[in-house]
């Protein structure tokens, strides 16, 4: 069956987890994706090891469907090898320090005069301006994009998403701008410049937390649990923020994780109230209206929690869902790589690797119905060195044995 990006060649210059989780889904979608390492590798390779001399989960979570290649592109011979490389793509993506590609020689008028066609994307922690030459890392993109800052309790410290917002998210993005620059160039005959920043991606994902930040200035934010209001958005813990109300309550045995999420729409108040035992609130003046109970939130849910308190996540879940009442179980880790339903419908995708064994990974969340995606394994280091540059750029086995003995590759 044909990929939707059959014929789309990547040369993947990305390292940790930013540029390879946006190639990796390029190389899900079906492009050839041909990932370009220095001699000792992507250091994702070797960090976080759970078995001893075997590329780590880090890695191998990151590279799926992706073909390695090892090249020393600080060398003469390994520039020139690297120009006949993007001379043979459609994307270069590539997640160095800003300015590392054009100190090597390689900036855009280079690699656009080797390829017109070429679409260059690259991936910052920031965009230009005074922050453009900060380091940037996960953590760092959420403090400076927003999310640290409304994350977490009025009373506690801000706090990082478990969520890798800083770079899958960003990763994600950069997909969609090279996506856009491909098509583009369907009308164009010529490639373009990709440009994302970490911070932006992550200040894109808190768009809601800027509305409010307007909101402010007309008054408190009446949807949020916060007794009182500074001028700027206050963390609010679980609290949605939104139109509809929402709230993490307890369920039994009361582990870690015993928690269900619940949403109260208008029309969910009353089954909410015949569940709980409660149904005198459906008819309250104090109670019926979210008008009503906008200014004791936490007391809904408060009592709807002495309820689940003493009930099952699973059970909690069943009631309310039999009550078409939003809502959702916290899942760990553990339950959600488990899941049979995630496992049936590959989100969670079982690999075998041949130095690894079987491991699972995630697979891709975006489904096309003509051409779904096949989750195949990360390559090894430089695993495609032969097939690459005698198959392919048509030096002989030879010239590989000499670029081997002299460092290139």
């Amino acid at each position: 069956m044909s990929k939707a990006l059959d014929g789309v060649r990547v040369l993947d210059m990305t390292h940790v987890q930013s540029g390879p989780s946006a190639t990796q889904i390029l190389g899900w979608l079906g492009a050839d994706v041909v990932k370009l390492e220095a001699p000792s590798g992507d250091i994702t390779r070797r960090q976080l090891r759970d078995l001893p001399d075997v590329d780590s989960l880090y890695f191998t979570m990151l590279n799926s469907n992706k073909r390695s290649i090892t090249l020393n592109t600080k060398s003469d011979e390994g520039k020139r090898i690297f120009l006949d490389l993007v001379r043979s793509s459609d994307v270069l993506v590539e997640n160095f320090a800003p300015g590392a590609l054009d100190r090597m020689g390689f900036t855009w008028e280079v690699l656009q005069e080797a390829n017109p066609r070429l679409v260059y994307a690259s991936i910052k922690g920031f965009g230009p301006g005074d922050y453009a030459d900060y380091k940037a890392y996960e953590v760092i993109a959420q403090a400076m994009g927003g999310s640290m800052s409304t994350t977490g309790f009025d009373d506690g410290p801000p706090l990082a998403t478990g969520a890798q917002i800083g770079d899958s998210g960003t990763g994600m993005h950069t997909v969609a701008g090279i996506l856009a620059a491909l098509y583009q160039r369907t009308r164009t005959g010529t490639g373009q410049r990709v440009e994302v920043a970490m911070q932006d991606a992550v200040l894109n994902l808190c768009r809601v937390k800027l509305r409010d930040q307007q909101r402010l200035a007309h008054g408190p934010l009446n949807e949020y649990p916060n007794e009182s209001f500074g001028d700027e958005v206050p963390r609010s813990g679980n609290a949605s923020g939104g139109g509809q109300p929402g709230w993490a309550v307890r369920t039994a045995p009361g582990g870690p994780n015993d928690y269900v999420y619940v949403i109260i729409q208008p029309p969910g108040w009353e089954p909410i109230t015949r569940l709980i035992g409660r149904p005198d609130l459906a008819t309250d003046p104090e109670w019926a209206t979210p008008e009503a109970r906008l200014d004791k939130l936490d007391k809904a849910f408060a009592l709807i929690e002495e309820w689940s308190v003493n009930i099952p996540k699973w059970d909690v879940l069943a009631a309310l869902n039999a009550h078409n009442i939003p809502c959702g179980p916290i899942l760990s880790t553990r339950e959600i790589i488990d899941d049979p339903t995630l496992n049936a419908n590959g989100i969670v995708a079982t690999v075998e690797h041949p130095e690894r064994g079987t491991y699972k990974t995630v697979g891709l969340p975006i489904r096309l119905s003509a051409s779904p995606a096949d989750i195949r394994r990360s390559p090894l280091l430089g695993e495609h060195n032969s097939e690459v540059y005698v198959g392919e750029l048509g030096l002989s086995e030879d010239d590989l044995t000499a670029l081997k003995s002299n460092g290139v590759i």
